[in-house]
């Protein structure tokens, strides 16, 4: 039994430091990204691409913040990725706050 955890440990912490881990929840969200446009093209349900694609854009870039640090990448990239998920949360607050507005009749 402790040599299965040995090596479930051993195949997380690989899994870990590659990056993997950060790829597959990557994947998923790009799955999640599909799936809401499927859904709304199908269906005419759920909020479709066009309401969560900056959210779901600043998602990703904080996941790539984290791949790359869990893989010892340069502060310079880090930066970078932190600065567009920053931009790409602005955006979204803004895209919101238009669409929560109420609006003018003529």
């Amino acid at each position: 039994m402790q040599e299965a955890a040995m090596a479930l440990e051993t195949l997380f912490a690989g899994a870990l430091r590659s990056g993997l881990v950060i790829d597959l929840i990557i994947a998923l969200v790009l799955a999640e990204a599909l799936l809401l446009r499927w859904l709304r093209r199908r269906f005419q349900r759920g909020p479709g691409l066009a309401a969560v694609w900056p959210t779901l854009l600043s998602g990703v870039l904080l996941l790539l913040v984290a791949r790359a640090a869990l893989t010892q990448a340069g502060w310079a990239w880090m930066a970078l990725l932190l600065a567009l998920a920053g931009l790409s949360h602005v955006l979204d607050l803004l895209l919101r706050a238009r669409a929560s507005r109420p609006r003018r009749r003529p």
